[in-house]
This record gives C-alpha cells, structure tokens and sequence, in this order.
C-alpha cells in the first residue's frame, strides 16, 4: 500500500499540490502517446538525403517544423541552461535536449577573427547625399543609396557561405529510453505538464502494472533528471542510447560502470562541448556497453543528464582573438555537476528543483472566476475554446504558462530566452533560432518584471551588454555617431552588423539598439535599484540616448527627423518613419529620468530635452489613422502584422487615452484596419495595445484569437512555425488588462473585459517597486493591497478616481472604490 500511494503521488502531483488549497492544478494534458517519427528529424529517415544539394548544416530552416509532434505535443522543460522536450511515446521515451550556448558561427570559424569582426561597411558618409536626396524629393535615389550603403557581406542563410559566420543556435542532441514495452493493450496513459511543479509526469497501464515517467530539470543542480517507476517491482527494462548533433565531431565512451560522456566540437567552429549522462537504479542489473545503458529487472530507474560548452559570455570582446568567448572547461563543470546530482539523489534533487522553482513561479496568482473547473485532455480543451466554449481555467493556464516559459528558458548567469526560448530539434532552425531585436527578443521579456520575475530580466540585461562594444563600430561606421546600436539579427558573439540583404523593409533597424536599452530602464522603474543604475544601467541608456542623436537629421528648419530610416518589415524607406522617432522619444526620456535620479549629466541632459522638443511629432492620416510615415501614404485595407507606429502607445509610454486621448483615437483607426487576426506574436502585441487603449472587450477579442488561431495543441505559439515570444506577449497582455503602471501612476483593471466580471490576482508588480494585490465583483474594484518595497509615494487611479499615497518601506496599503472614491483602508 506504501509503494502505490507513493507511486499516485508522483504521478498526480500538481493535483495534490492544488488540493490543500481547493484550487484546480495549473498544468494540461494528452491522453495519447506521440509517435517515433521524428526522431533524429535531422536525417528526415534518410541520411542519404545529406548528399549533393541536401546538405545537412541547414537541416530544419524551414518554414514549417519537419516534426509536427514535436512542435505541437512535446511537453518542454527547461532551467535557463538546459532545455528538453518530453514527447512520451510507450515504446521508448525520446527527448530532444537543447544546451543555450551551443552556436555555430563566432569569431572562431576557420577563417578568423578578422572574417568575423571586420563586416561593417564605411557608410555614414552617405548619409549627406541621402538627405540631400530627401530634400529634393528624390525618393528612388534615397532608397538605392540606403539600400546599397546600409548592409554587410553576411548572408543570413547556412549554405549560402562556407564557414557560416554569423551561425545559430543548434540541438544538442536527442535521448532514447527503449521500455519493452508495447502500445498494444496501453489504457489510462496521462502525459501532463505541471507548472505547478515544473515537472512532466507520464503514466499508463499495462498488464495489470501502472508505470510512471517523472521529468524536470533543475536550476540549482543543472541536470536533467528522468525517473523510470512502476507499481510493480522489477519492471524497469531500458535501454539508454544518446543521438549526438550530426554536424559535430565527437566520442560516447563509458564512464565507470552506469554512466555515458559524450564529448566533441562542433564542426563549424569547433566550440566544444560535453554531454554528461548517469543511470541510477534500484533493484536489477546494469551493462554499459557499446554507447548503450542496458538495464534488467530493476525496480526504479533514474537518469541523471547534464552538459555545457566551451561559450563564455564577454561584456569586451577582443576583436583579434578567434578565442574572445572561450573561457568554460565543460569537462570540469560537467563532471562537478554530475557527482554532486548522483550524491544527492532523486528525492533531494526533486524537492530542492521545486523550492526554487515554486519561489519564483508562486509569486502570482490568477484567478478569473473559475467555477467549472473540468479535467480533460488538452486537445479537447482547446477543440471546445475554439468551437466557442468559455474556458477562465484556460484562460488562466495559458497566462501562467507564459510565466513558467519565462522561468524555463531565463534564468541568472545564461544567455537570454531565444526566438524558441531554449527548446529546438535540428541542426538549423527559423531565423537561425536567433535574438531577433526588431520586436521578438524585447517581447519575450514584456510580462519579466510585470508578473513578478524580475531575477529572469537578467538574461536580457547581460546580453544587452554583450552588444556595448562591437555596436560602438557598428554606430560609428554606419552613421558616424557615438554611443552603440545594433541590428535586426543577434548571435551569442556579440554580432551588430546588418545581414548581407539589401531588402532594407527588414534589413535596416537601427533602432534595435535603443529599443532594447528602453527594458534598462524598464528594470530600474521596477525595482528602484539606484545601485543598479549607478554601476551598469545608466551607461547603457546614455550611451543609446547618444547614439539615437547623432542618428538624427538636424534639418535646416531646426527640427530633428530620421533620415534614412523604416517601419521594420513594413513599407519604404523614409525620411521620418513613426516607428523611428518613437523609439528614440522613449530612449531620450529614459536618459533624462536616469540623469536626474542619479544627479549626472545635467548639460547633457539639456540637450536630450532640446532634441525632444524638436523631434518631429505624431501625425494623424487622411484616415484619421497615426501616420506610419512620413507622408500619407497609409492603406486601410492593409493588414500587415507589425504595427510598429504604435511603438508610443505600447511598450512605450508616450501615448496614453488619458494624456492623449486625440492621438490614441488615431492608434485605435490603426488597429482597426490591421484587424484582429494576424500571427501569434502579432495578436500578443495587438492584445496589449488594446489593453493600453483600455478597451477590455477588444483586448479580450485579441486574446481568444490568440489562443484559438496562434496556439498549438501544447500551448506554445506559432508564427507559424512554433515561435515562443506571441506566449510572453499573451501574458504580457493579460496583465496589461488588470495592471498598467507605465503613464507615472497605477492603474487599477484599465482593461477588465465584461468575460471576467468576478476574481482577483495577487503579487503583480507596478513601477515604484509595489506589489499589488487585486480583487474584483461584478465587473467592479473591490479592494487594491500595495505593499511598498521603495517607500516611495504613488498617485493611484480606478476610472476616474484618484488618490495620492505616501507610502514607507515594507508596509501594505488597503484601497477599497466606495461612492465613486479610492479611499484608504485603516
């Protein structure tokens, strides 16, 4: 009776998690095992395929994953380190395993340093001729001289360069656990991802015998750990095989009597890297021979998998060294981390792997007024909320889901989460599985400090730093200006430059660079860490501010405009795009609100409000539409899934209802002819700027298209193809809806649509560094509680309602809405 209860246990965790306090558990579900087809989708079944034009170091760049079930009903786990995905077949369980730092490309490719570094062109003096251009009205001339002065000899694409130098992020390889067992007879299977526990938990029946599969990976022990259990004792036959990336050079040789290592370099540029793998039983024998783990008649298995590479993160590159991110001994800290996991066993990795991640992951709760909370698969939850069935659960769990991706793929002292966050099966892979700076790496990180996960900001923070120095070349050779930028694709080498294509619609962002210094001081406004500002944030927001000056064209009226300049992947080139000059709104406002916290600058600071002054300004269109351009040349009837005009609106903060009602009226014509569909990310974007219009019924709109026509049978996103940053604009949006802080004071449900009139939400975050605690009725505030961790006074608004806190350090607030007033609570 010990041994089952223990077994129900582990396999209905989250629902046990939840039992104690009457909620439903966050986690879903499939009721059917995928298949064996996609393993080792690299050869697609064929390693033959590999010669003459196939050539295998572009495998998987294609617009739709070649493995459908992996894209839509893996379950993924991840530490911000190491990522996997479950995919749970009976036969053999196969993972796909994913280490961040395993790039090809970087200074270390055959060629060198020199190759890699010495890419940007010479062409800021240029720029005169293409204002000279704009003047004139020669708008064809403007655009050839951009579009053949503002891009580099990189190709974006594998097999278009010999070695690829700008590279991407590559699988480590997949895992194959054969049971013995067979499908044929199998009732009662259950493969569930709880996010309460960051756990894949995976059951069925067979001959009498319930057999369980536990999945996680731990942040404080860095190790992939699978637990192989059964209701019976004796029952565990496997057999452990590892399929290694195919464009590496490598050897699997035992490790002592129960372990595997894999150890190589991939071939592009010969970044090395371990792969660490242990078998742990109980009960039984074990044989490793011939690369394989063979274990017999053991009653419970348990796989231990850890690896790192050779990658170390350089915040000052040396552009002469091929070896400049070189710095990581993998053999060391693979073998470290293996010993330490083995000595601590299952039990203790498990409850050290959900303290730390429950700290984290608890901090919010959602609730919407579930009140018929049903278990089922969540291909049939899906098939129903599509079909028009309300769902809150659903709704609830897709918002936390955003959170617990977040979690998985971010983590301090790694890289920040990618186009897939952490998880890929190929060797290659959409966009090169990049950091694409032009919206997708800012969104992944739009619900990081709103939704209380200001540790996994990070990431982002450190790759933001990465940039500083080779983006100082990257501004100066482009424009002759101070300070860095960078471009619209990012690699783990610090890479800055334009793509070799001359499509400037999607190749010309200088603006990346600005945009991405805006979530600095983002991070500051949220935690009011002075400390912070002081030593690394407020450099990297002076700098930008800097460089988005000397970008401007001082034009002989006196006013500012950039020229040259594009809407990202929209539309010509311009002498003023919208997009352009909101951008650089936002960045100078950042520096001259640092400026002043930390009392620096003042001269300078002047200058930046001078700037501001004569930037040119929002127009509004024959349509009554905010102008794209900078003529009127915008088309009702275009929908196009970038809504980069909008940038003032959202992420940015200079347009609001409240303090430019005419101009949002203009935002709100955009959205209207864009329309309510679009790509996944697209709709995540549209849903929070229909939250800042405070139009909760739209912005409810935008999320059910979300969920219904941008999501796959696994909750994660597409494009399509699969791509994770429509999922942290989904929650991003959610909260957007019930909490803005950006206008320089707290908004209480802005945008509470009439689909969740009851429920409450606890430990978001506002700007100021409060915590806010929120419960509603009948479509209506019933009492906000702020606890305070600056001291720092607030001005607090509920519809028209106003009120002005002087808050201390620690304490709680309590407002209740009563007669139309926010009134404070003794």
């Amino acid at each position: 009776m010990k041994k089952i209860s223990t077994l129900l246990l582990g396999l209905s965790a989250s629902l046990w998690l939840n039992a104690q306090t009457q909620q439903p558990p966050l986690s879903y579900w499939f009721d059917k095992p995928t298949s064996l087809n996609g393993q080792a989708v690299w050869y697609g079944g064929k390693p033959d395929m590999w010669k003459g034009e196939n050539k295998p170091e572009s495998a998987g760049d294609t617009a739709r994953n070649p493995d459908a079930e992996w894209e839509s009903a893996s379950l993924p786990i991840g530490n911000g380190s190491l990522g996997a995905n479950i995919l749970g077949s009976v036969e053999a369980e196969r993972i796909t395993f994913n280490e961040k730092t395993l790039w090809r490309g970087g200074p270390n490719t055959a060629k060198g340093a020199d190759y890699y570094w010495n890419v940007n062109k010479q062409s800021a003096h240029v720029l005169d001729e293409i204002r000279k251009a704009f003047a004139e009205g020669d708008q064809k001339k403007a655009e050839r001289l951009t579009c053949e002065n503002f891009n580099s000899e990189v190709p974006y694409e594998s097999y278009r360069e010999n070695p690829f130098r700008f590279g991407n992020f590559t699988t480590a390889g997949e895992f194959y656990v054969e049971t013995g067992l067979s499908a044929v007879g199998m009732t009662e299977y259950r493969r569930e991802l709880s996010l309460d526990s960051a756990r894949v938990l995976m059951q069925f029946k067979k001959d009498g015998v319930k057999y369980q599969r536990t999945s996680f990976i731990s942040y404080p022990a860095n190790v992939l750990v699978m637990r192989f259990a059964a209701s019976e004792k004796g029952k565990q036959n496997l057999t452990f095989s590892y399929a290694p990336n195919p464009v590496s050079t490598g050897t699997l040789s035992a490790e002592g009597k129960d372990g595997l290592v894999y150890r190589a370099k991939l071939d592009n540029n010969q970044m090395e890297y371990v792969v660490r793998m242990r078998a742990l039983t109980q009960g039984g024998t074990l044989q490793n021979t011939d690369g394989k783990l063979r274990i017999e008649d053991a009653d419970e298995v348990v796989f231990l998998i850890t690896a790192d590479t050779d990658y170390k993160i350089n915040f000052n590159p040396d552009f002469s060294n091929p070896k400049t991110y070189v710095g990581v001994n993998p053999e060391q800290t693979t073998a470290a981390w293996m010993e330490e996991a083995a000595r601590q066993g299952y039990k203790t990795l498990l409850q050290e792997h959900v303290q730390d991640y429950a700290a984290l992951f608890n901090r919010v709760k959602l609730d919407l007024g579930n009140k018929d909370y049903r278990d089922m698969p969540i291909t049939e939850r899906l098939h129903l909320y599509r079909r028009g069935k309300k769902d809150l659960y659903l709704e609830e769990l897709y918002y936390q889901f955003g959170r617990y991706l977040l979690i998985a793929s971010s983590r301090p002292g790694n890289l920040p989460a990618n186009l897939q966050g952490i998880w890929h099966n190929n060797v290659d892979g959409p966009w090169r599985v990049d950091y694409h700076n032009n919206i997708n790496l800012q969104m992944n990180y739009w619900p990081a400090c709103s939704t209380n996960l200001g540790e996994c900001m990070w990431p982002l923070i450190d790759f933001i730093r990465t940039l500083v120095k080779p983006g100082e070349k990257t501004a100066q050779a482009y424009f002759g200006a101070r300070g860095w930028t960078t471009s619209i694709s990012g690699n783990i080498f610090g890479f800055t430059t334009p793509l070799e294509s001359q499509n400037m619609s999607w190749n010309f962002n200088p603006m990346a660079g600005p945009w991405l210094a805006t979530h600095i001081w983002e991070y500051y406004d949220y935690t009011r860490d002075k400390m912070f500002l002081k030593e690394i944030g407020y450099d990297l927001i002076k700098s930008s501010a800097q460089f988005a000056v000397d970008y401007l064209w001082h034009k002989p009226d006196g006013t500012y405009t950039a020229a040259p300049s594009t809407s990202p992947e929209h539309g010509p080139v311009d002498q003023g795009a919208t997009f352009v000059h909101a951008v650089i709104h936002e960045i100078l406002l950042n520096a001259i609100d640092a400026s002043r916290v930390l009392r620096v600058d003042a001269k300078e600071r002047k200058q930046w409000q001078q700037v501001l002054a004569k930037l040119m300004p929002y127009q509004v269109g024959r349509y009554g539409q905010l102008m794209e351009w900078s003529t009127d040349i915008d088309d009702p009837k275009d929908e196009h899934r970038h809504v980069n005009h909008l940038f003032g609106l959202h992420p940015g903060h200079t347009l609001s209802p409240i303090t430019t009602p005419e101009l949002s009226k203009a935002s709100r014509v955009v959205l209207e002819h864009r329309g309510d569909g679009a790509t996944g990310w697209s709709m995540g974007w549209k849903l929070n700027q229909w939250a800042r219009l405070q139009d909760g019924n739209h912005a409810y709109l935008l999320f059910g298209n979300l969920l219904k026509n941008g999501t796959l049978n696994n909750l994660w996103d597409t494009h399509p193809p699969f791509q994770i940053d429509g999922n942290f604009g989904g929650t991003a949006g959610i909260t957007e809806m019930l909490l803005q802080s950006h206008m320089g004071f707290i908004q209480f449900l802005p945008a509470l649509p009439d689909a969740w009139a009851s429920g409450s939400v606890s430990g978001l975050r506002a700007r100021g560094n409060f915590e806010v605690d929120l419960t509603w009725e009948n479509g209506q505030l019933k009492e906000a509680v702020l606890t305070s961790e600056a001291g720092e006074p607030c001005s607090l608004r509920y519809g028209e309602a106003t009120l002005e806190l002087k808050t201390k350090k620690g304490q709680k607030y309590s407002i209740v809405f009563e007669n139309g007033q926010l009134l404070q609570r003794d």
